[in-house]
């Protein structure tokens, strides 16, 4: 049996182990980072990047077909799906093997490879071989895909986010489970790229949004693209010679029957923690096996732990789960020198999905119904700098409390990843809406859109 001592005790190597390993040993601290292994953070390798590329993929496809609004005559466009796929695992490859090279930079008496669980509150034993006792310990093993119970046993017929981009070619169907971020990114770049898509999802909002006039507007226009069904219930699902037949009821109690080549699982991701034996570390547990932790310190009650990224399920996107990481890493070299910790005030709260158009929900969520707050709102369809890009649909609602103070707001349409973080900035800054009124927006711009949606809330002409 190998043992090892150390100050701190990173489980996992994805963005908020490495970020809190970091922190740990910018601070004096010695840390060990433990990795069962792939490697690679989520976002490089089955996350963001590689649904990125496939988007990126599936917008050329688009744009190509859709040129005769500018007069531009193009025929004969045609996908290789071999082709596309080819690609995006290279850049996807070549993203992951930069987090790796950040591995291989590790001394080697600070890398541990093997699964982590808990013997007690002060010790970790890593598969059968390795010992380790540390003064602090930062939980971060993030996240695998949901597979709901009526998907299990499908076998290779089964795609999900972990095993989609390896696929050798683009299927002729798919049939999606979840209309969320993910669910709606994959579905939309698909039927771009000529596959027959199919989503269910038994809740009645799309792309993250909730805001019942942009959910209505999100369904016609990704429905229009492909088959999109809210409030549907997937009763089971079963091997169908080549196919996969899919048995669900639709929102008015009526079953329905899909066939496709093959499912893909977009129900979300669920936190590592199962192997970790928690219980042996003292911690406690919410109804969902997820330690309690302070969302300032991240420290998790009853043991010098602490919990970051996807692991806590509190707010799992990449720029979240760095920020975490860096805290807990920090935190976690402070509690092993006897200090007092810090809390950090979390951030503005931001979530963008990439469809075409984009939708973003920030800050406070929308509440039905709420006195306290005034919206103001605008629609897309005749926004100038839209309209001349062919890219005007969907819309904006943006609410402030009584006294004009920015506190969230929800947007589908062109350039939204810019809006949002400008809004986001706002809130954060705890702007009014005369405040950013106020200044500069240049013509012709998409970022007038913002001015036109918070003169219904300052209740002035849009000047």
């Amino acid at each position: 049996m190998r043992e090892l001592a150390c100050d701190v005790a990173v489980i996992g190597a994805g963005t908020a182990g490495l970020a809190a390993y970091r922190a740990a040993t910018e601070a004096g601290a010695r840390a060990v980072l433990i990795e069962r292994g792939p490697g690679g953070t989520t976002c490089a390798r089955v996350g963001c990047m590689p649904s990125k590329l496939l988007i990126a993929a599936a917008a050329a496809a688009h744009a190509a077909r859709n040129t005769d609004l500018f007069g531009v005559r193009v025929s004969g466009v045609a996908v290789d799906g071999p082709a596309v796929l080819t690609r995006l695992r290279a850049e996807r490859d070549r993203f992951v093997g930069s987090v790796l090279e950040g591995l291989d930079d590790l001394p080697a008496e600070a890398r541990v490879d093997g699964s982590a669980r808990f013997i007690d509150g002060r010790t970790l034993a890593v598969g059968d071989d390795v010992r380790i006792r540390f003064r602090a310990a930062v939980i971060a093993t993030g996240s695998s895909p949901i597979v709901p119970k009526p998907l299990r046993g499908l076998g290779d017929r089964l795609l999900t986010t972990d095993t989609l981009f390896e696929i050798a070619d683009l299927p002729d169907s798919l049939a999606i489970l979840g209309a969320g971020a993910v669910g709606i990114e994959i579905a939309q770049a698909m039927a771009r790229l000529g596959v027959a898509v199919t989503v269910l999802d038994a809740g009645a909002t799309i792309a993250g949004l909730s805001e019942p006039n942009l959910t209505r507007q999100a369904a016609g226009i990704f429905g229009a693209e492909l088959d999109l069904h809210l409030g549907a219930t997937l009763e089971r699902a079963e091997p169908e010679g080549d196919r996969v037949r899919l048995d669900w009821t639709d929102c008015h109690g009526r079953g329905q029957v899909t066939r496709a080549a093959r499912v893909l699982a977009a129900a979300g991701r669920a936190p590592n923690l199962a192997d970790l034996d928690l219980a042996g570390a003292g911690l406690r547990l919410d109804e969902d096996g997820i330690p309690e932790f302070d969302h300032g310190t991240l420290i998790c009650g009853g043991a010098p732990i602490l919990i970051a990224g996807d692991a806590d399920a509190w707010r799992p996107v990449l720029h979240e789960a760095r920020r975490q990481g860096k805290i807990a890493g920090a935190n976690a070299a402070l509690l092993a020198d006897g200090q007092p910790v810090r809390a950090v005030t979390p951030w503005t709260s931001l979530a963008m999905v990439f469809t075409h158009p984009q939708a973003a929900a920030i800050g406070a969520p929308y509440t039905p119904d709420a006195d306290d707050r005034v919206i103001g709102a605008m629609d897309f369809s005749d926004q100038g700098r839209a309209r001349v890009e062919g890219n005007n649909q969907g819309g904006i609602r943006i609410w402030a409390d009584r006294d004009g103070r920015l506190l969230g707001g929800e947007m589908l349409g062109p350039a939204v990843e810019h809006l949002a973080h400008l809004l986001t900035y706002a809130v954060a800054d705890g702007l009014t809406a005369r405040d950013v009124r106020a200044r500069p927006i240049y013509h012709p711009t998409v970022e007038e859109s913002l001015t036109t949606a918070l003169a219904g809330i300052t209740g002035t002409e849009n000047t």
